[in-house]
């Protein structure tokens, strides 16, 4: 478990980030009566905690290599 903590810890703040973000600036300005694909936003974060979780797991091995 110790060698998938950043890439765990790297999903979960970019997916957060992501929703998070999209909550503050796009959701403020948007109608009620506007729909909105969900889908698109959910596939969106899922995609942006992957590219997170890969700059974890770059972090994480650079800090192992390092350290050794």
């Amino acid at each position: 478990m110790k060698n998938k903590a950043g890439k765990i810890s790297g999903f979960i703040l970019g997916a957060a980030g992501f929703l998070l973000m999209f909550k503050m600036i796009f959701l403020r300005n948007i109608a009620p009566s506007d729909e909105l694909a969900p889908g698109v936003v959910v596939i969106t974060a899922v995609l942006t905690g992957l590219l997170f979780a890969f700059i974890g797991s770059l972090v994480q091995n650079y800090l192992v290599k390092k350290s050794t």
